[in-house]
């Protein structure tokens, strides 16, 4: 396969804006590599952490907190189609990243975080066998519609929380 020039460029002020309100979005798609190699997705809640990081907060009955210990390099997917329309031409955010685990002394810190932006999780926030993981965001695009797709920095993601 032949390399092509990537022509997408860095993100305005008003792609800027837009990533913010996707960021707000509390569920994504994940793209992980299974304990078996294949590829994997699989709908996650979305949160973040108090600095801003992406995160998510797994049971180990899903299939993607194994995939992601082994493969920790992943992706997010966000955006939802409008109800009209091509659904090509909704605004979407595709996240790379890389999963970390996040310590057990971090989980009380982190359940009052999570409990503000997912009160239903009340009923399950304290099974053990649920874990947080950080998606610590290593590049990003923005597709703001067609022909209108841009690139973002870790930097600048952290900047539209």
């Amino acid at each position: 396969m032949d390399k092509r020039p990537d022509l997408t460029p860095p993100a305005d002020a008003d792609a800027l804006a837009l990533t913010a309100a996707l960021l707000r979005i509390g569920h994504a798609a994940l793209s992980y590599i299974a304990v078996d190699a294949a590829p994997g997705i699989s709908r996650i809640a979305l949160g973040r952490d108090s600095d801003g990081c992406p995160l998510t907060f797994v049971s180990a009955l899903a299939p993607h907190l194994g995939g992601l210990c082994a493969t920790p390099t992943c992706a997010l997917m966000l955006g939802e189609p409008g109800a009209k329309g091509d659904p090509l031409t909704h605004p979407r955010l595709m996240i790379r990243a890389q999963a970390a685990f996040v310590p057990d002394e971090e989980r009380a810190l982190l359940r009052a975080v999570w409990l503000a932006q997912h009160p239903k999780a009340k009923l399950y926030i304290d099974f053990t066998d649920f874990a947080f993981i950080r998606l610590h965001p290593t590049s990003a695009v923005l597709n703001a519609g067609f022909g209108k797709a841009f690139t973002l920095t870790p930097d600048q993601l952290r900047a539209a929380q």
